[in-house]
């Protein structure tokens, strides 16, 4: 119903309808594949308690361990698909629906031109450029300004040159960037500056074409390599970039969740008791339904504990993991 309006005004076939939800899915199926591996173990196992089948086993030598195993192998299989599924299915189907979105419903595209685009390409380079066009690797009006430290006032860095360039050009021979008619105003102190101008310059800039063209894409859509490459790339502009590295690294952890839930799902469910299966079903949902709002509230409480990136990622997955083994550990008892 959310684009039912869109749909409407935009005049869209039923085919492109169908595609946009086609592609939708796997951003569903990411967050609720842990919940439906928890409600399947739990109406297997459980079926099989009730049936007092898992009593059979245990008379006959068997321990929940043994039971456990084979569920275990298929949980970490599962884990390992969704690492892949999570780190480059989902975001080669956020593509496809940003560009149903920007084509088919008369949106505004992140291939086409971008306006001012700027970013800091090195802790001492600001880079500014009017209008890029990633299609033909040229941006227009660029602005490029350097800095030194300032040995008294750190956080106050010392303008050093300020470039003026009507374009700047991607050279493949030189696999480097042209600025083309630049003008050049380099600080010899406060008082003096002097200015070039140039025709054609080479430049250095440690962003590629090939990076600038992602600069404006959504990090849903950027699968796990070129999300870390781009998070390197803001990083060695001296950006801040701990939210997006905390992003990263639950993207990461979520897959795991799908062993976690395994773990309760055969300890509540492989011991019978008097009320049946529908309150060892939502016992076990209840715990599902906290990981996975713990698995957001985690972030913000990391984040103010000041815990590195990596732990805050996988902080939800570290606690429940050990509540999942003690969780065993008793049903055995």
């Amino acid at each position: 119903m959310e684009k039912m309006d869109a749909f409407m005004d935009s005049k869209v076939s039923l085919s492109v309808i169908v595609r946009y939800y086609m592609v939708y899915l796997p951003d569903i199926l990411r967050i609720l594949a842990p919940v439906s591996i928890l409600i399947s173990c739990l109406f297997t196992i459980g079926r099989l308690s009730n049936n007092n089948e898992i009593t059979a086993m245990k008379s006959g030598g068997m321990g929940l361990l043994r039971l456990l195993f084979p569920i275990a192998i298929v949980g970490i299989l599962l884990c390992v698909a969704q690492y892949f599924f999570n780190g480059w299915v989902v975001p080669a189907a956020n593509e496809e629906k940003e560009h149903i979105n920007q084509f088919e419903l008369g949106r505004s595209s992140s291939n086409e031109p971008v306006s001012n685009l700027a970013f800091r390409d090195a802790p001492e380079r600001n880079v500014l450029i009017q209008y890029y066009n990633s299609a033909e690797n040229k941006g227009y009006f660029a602005i490029i300004e350097e800095y030194i430290p300032n040995t008294i006032n750190t956080a106050s860095p010392t303008l050093s040159k300020h470039i003026e360039a009507n374009s700047i050009v991607w050279d493949e021979k030189q696999n480097d960037w042209v600025l083309h008619k630049a003008m050049v105003r380099t600080v010899v102190d406060k008082e003096h500056i002097t200015t070039n101008l140039y025709n054609e310059m080479p430049y250095h800039l440690n962003i590629t074409q090939k990076q600038m063209a992602k600069i404006n894409r959504k990090t849903t859509m950027l699968n796990f390599d070129e999300m870390r490459e781009y998070i390197s790339l803001l990083k060695q502009g001296g950006k801040d970039v701990r939210n997006m590295e905390i992003d990263l690294h639950s993207s990461q952890a979520l897959p795991l969740a799908n062993f976690i839930v395994i773990l309760f799902a055969v300890s509540f469910a492989s011991v019978k008791k008097r009320n049946g299966m529908a309150v060892q079903v939502a016992a076990a949902m209840v715990i599902a339904f906290t990981y996975l709002i713990f698995f957001q509230v985690s972030k913000p409480i990391g984040i103010a504990l000041n815990m590195p990136a990596v732990l805050i990622g996988w902080f939800a997955n570290i606690i429940f993991f050990v509540c999942g083994i003690i969780s065993v550990i008793k049903a055995r008892m």
